[in-house]
């Protein structure tokens, strides 16, 4: 079978499992991103969530366990689409990159790579992000359909690229990570690792490319988030919410989240690689 087919089906498989795995960690992070706090906050104020585990403790409890699963559907959705494509193109832009003369793909050329097909993804599948972010920020139950009917009404085909600038820069940092750090990764730890068992080297990899994404990616993803989360207000922009967020909320504000964003990058990483690259190998001895 051509590989082509193998990476498809792997990266398909591969996000749905730990897309499912980590999604609460991921409303627990965009909660956490659109809270606004005061750089000076007034004597007595408080917030409503103090960090990580308070936040997943007091949507448990005042909107039950199924709150932290929050837009499943939409984030299913989008990470199996953007997944799938950024995973079949990254060979094919990194063969680019490295030419016909090279042999071996140089960590530069891995992280260009990576990050330019995780870009030319998320530009197709960016409205599935919008849709996810409104349903996980909400306190009562939205449907798929009335948040697209909602940003439809209000912004038009515009609002569904709400946040889209710095969700591009997003996620070529986060894919040039992923995918850069961690195809780098594994070829450093392959020698060292594959005698022990091939699976030590992924997992390896995996936690050292989830960590990175997050290192490098959390002020995008705040700044991308927060848009979204107010798309349909066409009076917002992505230089009004920077400017806000660093004049009332600081520096720290662009960090908002990271905890959970860690988190979920290490686990996300560990298991989607893991399974990825089982599958694909898998798919590869059934097609010879």
């Amino acid at each position: 079978m051509d590989d082509i087919w193998g990476r498809l089906i792997a990266s398909s498989v591969g996000s749905i499992i730990a897309e499912t795995v980590t999604l609460p960690t991921d409303v627990v992070k965009t909660r956490l991103q659109v809270q606004k706090t005061a750089l000076t906050p007034m004597k007595g104020a408080s917030v409503q969530y103090t960090g990580m585990f308070d936040c997943m403790t007091k949507t448990t409890h005042n909107e039950g366990v199924s709150a932290l699963w929050k837009g499943l559907q939409p984030a299913l959705l989008r990470q199996v689409c953007y997944s799938t494509l950024a995973l079949v193109l990254y060979e094919p832009i990194r063969d680019v990159f490295v030419g016909k003369n090279e042999t071996n793909p140089t960590f530069i050329q891995r992280l260009l790579a990576g990050g330019t097909a995780g870009a030319l993804s998320i530009t197709v599948f960016n409205p599935t992000e919008v849709i996810k972010t409104q349903i996980q920020t909400a306190l009562t139950t939205k449907s798929m359909g009335s948040v697209i009917r909602h940003v439809w009404h209000t912004a038009g085909v515009g609002g569904f690229w709400a946040g889209w600038g710095p969700n591009v820069a997003r996620t070529f940092l986060v894919n040039a990570a992923e995918l850069g750090v961690y195809d780098q990764a594994k070829a450093q730890l392959q020698p060292v690792l594959a005698s022990w068992h091939p699976g030590f080297t992924h997992i390896g990899a995996s936690g050292i490319a989830g960590f990175a994404s997050a290192m490098v990616s959390t002020p995008a993803d705040v700044m991308k988030t927060r848009l979204m989360n107010s798309a349909g207000d066409k009076s917002t922009s992505l230089v009004q919410t920077f400017k806000s967020c660093l004049r009332n909320e600081g520096v720290g504000a662009f960090y908002k989240g990271f905890s959970p964003i860690v988190v979920r990058k290490v686990i996300w990483c560990s298991v989607f690689f893991v399974s990825y690259e089982n599958i694909r190998a898998r798919v590869q001895r059934q097609g010879t």
